[in-house]
């Protein structure tokens, strides 16, 4: 089929299923983005409809006739993970199903839990909390109706994001760099100066776009191309270098001043869960999918070029 006749269809209208549909209709496909709401960051030439993602009848109808569909939803905060996602998931996987999709899943690393060394592909999944093994099911259930044939299915699995679209609320790095470029100090979680792994936003939808069209990533769970490694405290220098601000500076919160505040808030708790990957090096070795499809990371510089404007206007 023609790819301008391809029907792509989007569930979520964040920063990276946003990057994805603007991505795909400039290859020339057909594509549609799902939401509740109908709404979020409008991608010229892409269909933006409403529809509840976790009624499996709903969403099937929007996807039938779709070459590929991408999971790229990101449902509430973590406190909501474990009652939002398993039907949300389920449903996508059914809808798949039935309209015969490709299913292209973005992920992260939670599944992998505390490591020693790079996170390849063979990396086993061993979750040390909820929302990782909430992400391993995902991805055995999907992988045990790929492997029984009943649909075809890919992840791509990345690692903490940074880009100009991120939203405050999205990871721990985006709330650090909004106190510096504040010229504020920034309260960090853990260590700031253990080496760890960035994924660019666009990269993720660089790499969604390949699984999907490729029947070597079928089957599998890839890693997205990330730049080598940088500590939180490098990272905060570079974007203040760009914005023209101070030196990063950084106070540790005790851990017990975080599991305290974690038995009222429990998002502060959620986040606790999962603080082990600043606690020592965290690196995504991606190289294995860099082989396979040619996806190479945005350099650094582009990354820090067009993430540090933004996130100093969002500051100021």
């Amino acid at each position: 089929m023609n790819a301008a006749h391809e029907l792509h269809v989007i569930v979520g209208a964040g920063p990276v299923g946003t990057s994805l549909a603007a991505r795909l209709v400039a290859e020339g496909h057909r594509v549609r983005v799902l939401t509740r709401s109908g709404r979020g960051l409008p991608v010229p030439g892409a269909e933006h409809i409403a529809v509840d993602a976790s009624d499996v009848d709903a969403l099937t109808t929007q996807v039938a006739g779709a070459e590929v569909l991408y999971n790229c939803a990101n449902p509430g905060s973590y406190p909501a993970w474990e009652e939002a996602w398993p039907p949300l998931a389920a449903a996508i996987l059914i809808a798949a199903e039935r309209s015969g999709a490709v299913l292209v899943t973005a992920s992260n690393l939670y599944g992998v839990g505390p490591v020693d060394g790079p996170i390849t592909r063979q990396t086993p999944l061993r979750p040390s909390d909820h929302k990782g093994a909430l992400r391993a099911r995902m991805w055995h259930d999907a992988l045990s109706a790929h492997q029984a044939g009943r649909v075809r299915i890919a992840e791509a699995r990345s690692s903490d994001y940074i880009g100009p679209t991120l939203p405050i609320s999205s990871g721990l790095l985006a709330r650090y760099a909004d106190a510096t470029l504040k010229n504020k100090t920034a309260a960090v979680f853990a260590d700031p100066d253990q080496p760890h792994s960035w994924t660019a936003i666009n990269d993720v939808a660089a790499t969604l776009a390949v699984l999907g069209r490729d029947e070597r990533a079928w089957g599998s769970a890839w890693i997205v191309p990330s730049n080598p490694p940088a500590s939180v405290r490098d990272v905060l220098r570079g974007l203040a270098e760009y914005a023209g601000t101070h030196e990063p500076r950084l106070r540790l919160v005790p851990r017990w001043v975080l599991r305290a505040g974690g038995a009222m808030i429990p998002l502060l708790r959620e986040v606790t869960g999962i603080l082990y990957q600043f606690d020592a090096p965290f690196v995504a070795g991606g190289s294995e999918t860099v082989e396979a499809f040619g996806i190479t990371p945005t350099t650094w510089r582009a990354v820090l070029e067009t993430t540090a404007p933004a996130w100093t206007d969002r500051a100021r």
